[in-house]
């Protein structure tokens, strides 16, 4: 399977809207791990009714969106605290974070941001309303690729499920519940916060058994 630049050709209906899939120095890897597992010939009661009611809840609990987000405040930069892990990120990628800024015609300027063996690999793209006449923070990311010669557009859900009133930290989901991602201002949060902010997308649903932390620097690297 033809894969440019960690985007799948076959499946870019289903990019992951966020963060990465580029690198001014070629492409980026994306590696699938076949995982053999050993299941017990005792099973676990237990264990299995927590996954039953889990799995009830996920089919039958519709997302709760964020409504009438103020979206001026909610531009600036944004630290990727922890994820589900994608073959459309570098899997040892660290400093991940996005930068949003307002365009002249009202879409939000994207731009995603991570480093990998002290390199730094970056795309940019847009955002936009997925229905314009609605007050949820449901959006439409867009980028194209490759960055060097960007004419195959790749689109993505962005749903802002989260964000506390002094908009420092946020919850971004999608329709699937494919992808996950604990985003906020600075490049650490207390574990208080952190684990309040992973029952936010345990009450949508969420298995957040899947979430993996970003490994951040005290000090954020430079673009440059």
């Amino acid at each position: 399977m033809l894969l440019l630049f960690g985007i799948s050709l076959k499946s870019r209906r289903n990019l992951r809207p966020m963060l990465l899939v580029s690198s001014s120095y070629g492409f980026l890897f994306a590696s699938l791990h076949l995982v053999l597992c050993l299941v017990s010939a005792v099973p676990d009661n237990r264990q299995d009714n927590q996954n039953n009611k889990r799995k009830m809840t996920t089919e039958k609990k519709e997302m709760e969106v964020v409504k009438n987000l103020d979206l001026e405040r909610y531009m600036g930069r944004w630290y990727e605290i922890a994820s589900f892990p994608s073959i459309f990120q570098p899997k040892n990628g660290v400093d991940t974070r996005a930068t949003y800024s307002l365009n002249p015609d009202g879409t939000v300027h994207v731009l995603n941001e991570v480093w990998n063996g002290g390199k730094r690999a970056f795309i940019e793209g847009s955002a936009y309303k997925t229905d314009p006449k609605s007050d949820e923070a449901k959006f439409k990311v867009k980028f194209y690729v490759p960055p060097f010669l960007p004419i195959i557009p790749v689109t993505g859900d962005y749903w802002v499920l989260y964000i506390d009133p002094e908009y420092q930290h946020a919850v971004i989901g999608q329709a699937t519940r494919s992808y996950l991602w604990i985003l906020s201002r600075t490049a650490h949060v207390e574990e208080e916060t952190y684990k309040a902010l992973v029952e936010k997308a345990v009450e949508e649903g969420y298995d957040v058994s899947k979430l993996h932390k970003t490994p951040q620097s005290d000090t954020p690297p430079e673009s440059n």
